[in-house]
Order: C-alpha cells, then sequence, then structure tokens
C-alpha cells in the first residue's frame, strides 16, 4: 500500500524520489522505517539499511528522514501523528525549522498509515515554487 501511495504521489505532483529533500514518515518501529524507506523508492528495493548505513537519511545525505524525531520521539500520538507531519514538513518549506532545517528544500514527502489499513503519501512544495530559505529569528 505504501508503495503504491508513494507512487502515485509522487507522480501526480511530477516528481521522483530523488527530487525530495526532507521526508515525515510513519516509523512506528525503527523497523517499519526500514519497510518504509524501502517501499517510497527512496532506497533500491531491498536496500534501506545501505541508506541508512550510508549517512543518507541523515544531514549531509541525500534526504533528512523525520528531522522532528519521528513518531518514536514523540511516543507515537495516535491521531495527531498527521498534524505533526505536516507542521514539520510546512516549517521546512517556510524556512521556519530553524536548527532542522535543510536549506534549498524544494519537496518533501509525508507518509502517514493508520489502523485498518489506510495509507496516505503527501507532496508538499511552496506555492511559489522557490526553494526554502531559513528565516531569520527577528522575522
Amino acid at each position: 500500500m505504501s508503495k503504491y501511495a508513494g507512487e502515485l504521489a509522487m507522480k501526480e505532483a511530477g516528481i521522483t524520489p530523488n527530487d525530495v529533500s526532507v521526508v515525515e514518515l510513519h516509523d512506528c518501529f525503527s523497523a517499519n522505517e526500514m519497510c518504509v524507506i524501502d517501499a517510497l523508492g527512496l532506497s533500491a528495493p531491498g536496500k534501506a539499511h545501505e541508506l541508512v548505513r550510508k549517512g543518507d537519511i541523515t544531514y549531509g545525505g541525500k534526504y533528512v528522514v523525520n528531522p522532528s524525531g519521528g513518531l518514536i520521539s514523540k511516543g507515537h500520538p495516535l491521531g495527531a501523528t498527521g498534524l505533526a507531519q505536516c507542521a514539520e514538513l510546512t516549517w521546512h518549506l517556510r524556512g521556519w525549522a530553524n536548527n532542522r532545517l535543510v536549506k534549498g528544500t524544494k519537496y518533501c514527502l509525508q507518509h502517514n498509515l493508520g489502523l485498518g489499513g489506510a495509507v496516505v503519501v503527501t507532496v508538499y512544495a511552496r506555492a511559489d515554487g522557490k526553494e526554502a530559505e531559513p528565516v531569520s529569528d527577528a522575522e
């Protein structure tokens, strides 16, 4: 389901996984993060562990995955998960993420799933099409 939803969302947005900079994904369990990295096409099939080992899911790597700390760091707040992910990605695109900001972000990807087999994948971009730039604390 995650693979299909990810492919469809990125196709509709006209992007590929290579266009994405920041990802908030449903990491209810650490093993699930590996499965979702693979399903979303962020790694070659079955190679999510290599992406992690190379440091390509953190700052300085290919993607920044769960800069908010992910669900595990929040205690997996049922019902609030999607809103927290949405806020984090919006803050990145607006330049408000401050100490977590990934400069030059043009596209963000959100993945969420719920009980009963619901999967949501959303691509975020700035309305003006520009890359994210940091906003100073004074602003």
